[in-house]
């Protein structure tokens, strides 16, 4: 099952860590800032492009952005 607060940790983690803001990331995705926001407090699932995206964006597989995995790297 998708947890959705472990997602938005992994989210805001790796967006904090490369100083990104939420606005940034926003408008990778060609979403609202506030869609950002929801999705780092748990509040908000992401669709499956909106996964695809966030990990090629930041690099990272989707197993580590979705908490499945502790390992980023893509295999």
């Amino acid at each position: 099952m998708f947890d959705k607060k472990r997602f938005g940790e992994r989210l805001a983690s790796l967006r904090n860590s490369r100083a990104v803001s939420q606005q940034a990331i926003a408008d990778v995705l060609g979403v609202g800032k506030s869609a950002v926001s929801m999705m780092e407090s748990g509040n908000r699932a992401a669709s499956a492009d909106v996964l695809i995206a966030l990990a090629d964006y930041f690099d990272v597989s989707l197993d580590y952005l979705c908490g499945r995995s502790d390992d980023p790297a893509r295999h």
